[in-house]
């Protein structure tokens, strides 16, 4: 035990899965930045597998990713100095591949822990890639010993009871946590459970930025041996925070942070909406597209996604197309001009009618003697996907699919029609939560001086796909206010039709809806892919299979 300081750098990055030589460029560049920092930074800790990137899949079995995993981490420790780093990497041995971190120092490695807990639930496969670690780590740096966990082994109680007993004094954990609603107060609950229970302030190093479905919001925090937060860094963008430890009157290690170290926690509809933002920035910059394309109906749901896409791109790299049919009114058209205008993006205005017509006379003598219903509503959104996808690849723009999770569930989306796409923004925003952001998105504009971005009429009026005369969606759907909720007892928490009608819903339309979901998960598995913001969303935490015999 020393009297002395200790601090250690949060480096919360945004890094590209499988870019190996890219990821330890980042991670040298942050090391240099610090070493010429006026005050002196002991130890940097990076993210899990930040070598690597997360999740990354079954990239981990190809030989080639090893050898540039190898490579990496031999060039990283060369260059390790002041300060020393922790790093998380692909471990491989003749035993498997294990989820490891090394400690780097003056040009060697100095210490090396491999990941306890492999989480094997919802969106998480780690048992699929990776063997178990059984031992506790714990280093020492200025004089302080630090116990070391990854991610998941935070979550459970005995590896930071393991880490306390081998003489840890704080806790390091490197993470790579996905978002969702509600995640960094679990999180921080979380925390200050382990703290209590270990009597170790804790060090929690969080990745940010977006993979695919996943996004990862930061949020990088440091909690005392009560579990008070002292540091808590910024959502959505990368951060490169410190914290300094000292010792108490009994020798304890104590944090020790700026008063403004603890950035407040947003509001659970900014939080979510931001999210929306980062996923559609880094799927589009992370797949190099120069930008998107999208319909713009003049409902809801598209006015949302294209606040998002300007958001996220900047209006310069998105495009707005507004395609008519005969069932259009008039206030849709309108009300998409006026958005496209407020937001300064390139805007379309190309009708169907000739190509519905057109198709309506080439199936003319199929359809003869059958009745009018979905087939044409269903012509006419893929007569719209023509125009877009045409745009699409003529231009290079990504077409965003403007679907939300209300739709998917029920199968209320047309596939090969406005389905297509791909990437789907709000594809896990049920319809409920897609007025909630819209409200706020228009809130923040009026707080900020600015005119609102979408206009009131699309949040007010009701919802309908325009593709028939005065056409509602609760002409073919339960009201939102009573979907929604049915759709989330049985999504999110896999409840049965008694538990939902327990909840006091009518159980001829609980029975109906979850019949929609179970006959359309068809659909879903050709739906793009979308950001993950619930608890569990349709994509690689939801699988249900597409011929099933059973029956609630």
């Amino acid at each position: 035990m020393t009297d002395g300081r200790l601090t250690i750098a949060l480096a919360q990055l945004d890094l590209l899965v499988g870019d190996i030589d890219g990821n330890a460029a980042r991670v040298q560049d942050t090391a240099a930045q610090l070493g010429t920092a006026p005050s002196v930074v002991d130890l940097v800790v990076f993210p899990e597998l930040t070598l690597a990137g997360y999740p990354p899949e079954d990239l981990l079995f190809h030989r080639g990713f090893r050898h540039q995993i190898e490579r990496a981490l031999e060039r990283c420790t060369r260059t390790a100095g002041q300060p020393a780093m922790l790093l998380g990497f692909p471990e491989y041995t003749d035993a498997g591949i294990y989820n490891s971190v090394a400690l780097l120092a003056s040009g060697a490695e100095r210490a090396r822990y491999r990941k306890t807990c492999l989480p094997n639930y919802g969106v998480f496969d780690e048992q699929r890639y990776f063997a178990r670690g059984n031992a506790p780590l714990v280093i020492e740096s200025s004089g302080f010993r630090l116990g070391i966990l990854i991610c998941e082994d935070i979550w459970q109680r005995d590896p930071a009871q393991e880490a306390r007993v081998a003489g840890a004094e704080l806790l390091l954990v490197t993470n790579a946590s996905p978002y969702e609603q509600g995640k960094q107060a679990a999180r921080e609950a979380m925390l200050r459970e382990r703290a209590i229970e270990t009597g170790l302030p804790i060090v929690y190093v969080n990745l940010v930025g977006a993979q695919d479905e996943l996004v990862f919001d930061g949020q990088s925090v440091v909690v005392d041996r009560h579990g008070n937060v002292v540091l808590r860094a910024a959502a959505f963008v990368e951060a490169l925070a410190t914290i300094e430890f000292t010792r108490d009157a009994d020798g304890r290690a104590v944090p020790r942070a700026a008063p403004d170290a603890i950035t407040p926690p947003l509001a659970e509809a900014e939080e979510v909406y931001r999210a929306l933002v980062q996923g559609v920035r880094d799927y589009v910059g992370k797949h190099r597209f120069p930008g998107v394309v999208l319909g713009l109906s003049g409902g809801i749901d598209s006015a949302l996604t294209l606040a998002i896409a300007v958001d996220a791109l900047g209006a310069e790299r998105v495009q707005a197309v507004m395609m008519p049919s005969r069932y259009t009114a008039q206030m849709s058209l309108d009300d998409a001009a006026l958005q496209a205008s407020r937001l300064g993006v390139k805007y379309s205005v190309i009708p169907i009618e000739d190509m519905f017509a057109a198709t309506l006379a080439a199936l003319a003598e199929e359809f003869a003697g059958r009745p009018v219903d979905a087939t044409e509503e269903n012509i006419q959104s893929r007569c719209r996907m023509q125009l877009l996808m045409g745009i699409s690849n003529k231009t290079g723009r990504m077409l965003l699919t403007t679907g939300n999770k209300s739709e998917m569930a029920v199968g209320y989306a047309t596939l090969y029609g406005d389905m297509a796409g791909g990437f789907a923004p709000i594809k896990d925003c049920s319809k409920l939560l897609v007025y909630r952001l819209a409200e706020w998105r228009n809130t923040a504009a009026v707080t900020a001086g600015e005119s609102v971005v979408i206009p009131a009429r699309v949040i007010e009026r009701a919802p309908s796909a325009e593709l028939r005369p005065d056409q509602k969606d609760v002409d073919s759907l339960p009201p939102y206010e009573i979907l929604d909720p049915i759709l989330e007892a049985f999504i999110e928490h896999d409840q049965s039709v008694e538990e939902i009608v327990a909840r006091g819903y009518d159980k001829t339309t609980v029975g109906r809806v979850l019949d929609l979901v179970k006959r359309n998960e068809y659909k879903r598995r050709q739906a793009p892919p979308g950001v993950r913001v619930s608890r569990r969303a349709f994509g690689r935490d939801w699988r249900y299979p597409i011929t099933s015999g059973y029956r609630r």
